[in-house]
Order: C-alpha cells, then structure tokens, then sequence
C-alpha cells in the first residue's frame, strides 16, 4: 500500500517562496507519473525519475537523488552524470549544502549562485570549483526514516525560477509515489525468492532424513539461530552445496 504522506505530498509540497504548485501543471505531468509507476525496478526507477527531471526542467543541467536510509547512511543512488557523485559527496562529507536542507528541514531551497551565497561556506566553493553554480533540492517524501532529496544543478547562475520549482515539487510527489512502488515490488520479489529456496532446502531435507516438513524447517531455523545468520541464507548455501545445515 502507497505510503499517505507520499500520496499527499503536492499538498504540503510548497516552493521557496511559500507557494503552493500549480495545478494545471500538475494535470500535464500525468502522463509522466504514468510513466515513472510503470519503470521496472527501483534502479530503473530512480535513473527515469532524474532523467524527466532533466527533461521536465529547462534550467537543469544534472539531476540526482539524494537518499537518508533507515540506517541514517546517506547516498546518490541515481544521478545523470557523474558531476552529481562528485558535488554530492562535498555534501555528505562537509555535512552541509542544499540537498541535507531539504531532507532535513522538508522545505524547497533553491541556490542562485554557489560563489555568494553564504549558506554552506564548506560546500559552495567546492561545487562552484566543479562547475555547478546554482542548484534546486527539492524533499522525497518516501517514508517516515527513509527520505530523500531530488536535486537539480546548473552551470549557469539564476538557472531555475518560480516554475521550475512548481515543476519540481509535483515531479517529487510522483517520484516519491514511483518509488514506493517500486520498492515494494521489490520486497515482494525479494520475500517470494526466499519463500522459494526454503521450500526447496525443507524439501531435500525431508527426502534425506525422513522427516515431515516441519521438522526440516525446525533443522534450518536451528542452524540460523546457531550461526547467527539469516534462514534464507542458510537455506540458500544448502540448496547449493548439499552440505547438511545439521552438521
């Protein structure tokens, strides 16, 4: 089920300057959501979500995605150039720039130009040293200790303005929506696969022990609990190499 504060997200999404996107706009990006749901797989996702920014929005010469996990790591895990790694990296090293202030303090913040502004003495120099002289971040609502930023970034100063702001907020509200989706997708692939290789490792087991199947997987959860490791691992390794989890 689609997370409700991803679902309400062009509701309390508003721009730098406190506005609420346009909603028109919102009708002619529907074809783009439909687009991005439809993208098979988070990684092919997430790289279709930064490429329509890019597209979507004159001012931007790059695009990325900046992602806080459960874990509090932070990462780019799409990005359409390789600038984007680089300027995102000052980022999370310095602790400081546009994209953690949009993920942290769930706002818009739009940068015209890196060499005056004081905002992230630590970072500014450094992007504007790479080419990167104005940026647009706008928050991903994706879950409550999962969040993430969508960034744009220009070679050129003043490069993004009122609308393309606008732009960004809906694109981020179906990105956040694309994303989900394609994160559960994925468990549930994940959860099926596992389900699958226990069967098997129950079904050898029973067949070379002569026992019923709930003794089989009372073998495989004792061996996991014994080795500190997960059950479908230990599943996975006996299905591959034969070697008794019992031993």
């Amino acid at each position: 089920m689609i997370d409700d504060r991803a679902a309400r997200s062009t509701d309390r999404g508003m721009t730098s300057g406190g506005r609420q996107p346009d909603h028109n706009l919102a009708r002619q990006l529907s074809d783009m959501a439909r687009s991005l749901q439809q993208a098979p797989g988070l990684d092919r996702t997430l790289d279709a979500i930064v490429h329509a920014a890019v597209v979507n929005i004159p001012g931007a010469t790059y695009a990325g995605i900046s992602r806080i996990d459960r874990r509090r790591r932070i990462t780019t895990p799409a990005a359409t150039d390789p600038t984007v790694r680089r300027i995102d990296e000052v980022q999370y090293r310095t602790g400081e720039g546009p994209c953690l202030d949009a993920i942290r303090e769930q706002l818009t913040v739009r940068v015209d130009d890196l060499r005056v502004d004081p905002r992230w003495p630590a970072f500014a120099g450094a992007a504007a040293d790479l080419g990167i002289l104005s940026m647009l971040a706008v928050q991903l609502y994706v879950h409550a200790d999962d969040l993430g930023a969508l960034n744009l970034y220009s070679a050129d100063a003043a490069a993004f303005d009122d609308r393309d702001e606008q732009i960004g907020l809906l694109l981020a509200s179906h990105a956040s929506i694309a994303m989900i989706g394609a994160e559960e997708n994925q468990q549930l692939r994940a959860a099926m696969t596992h389900r699958d290789v226990i069967g098997r490792a129950e079904g050898i087991l029973m067949e070379r022990h002569k026992i019923t199947a709930q003794q089989a997987f009372g073998l495989l959860v004792h061996a996991s609990q014994d080795r500190n490791r997960k059950l479908h691992d230990i599943a996975e390794e006996f299905v591959t190499t034969g070697v008794d989890p019992a031993e």
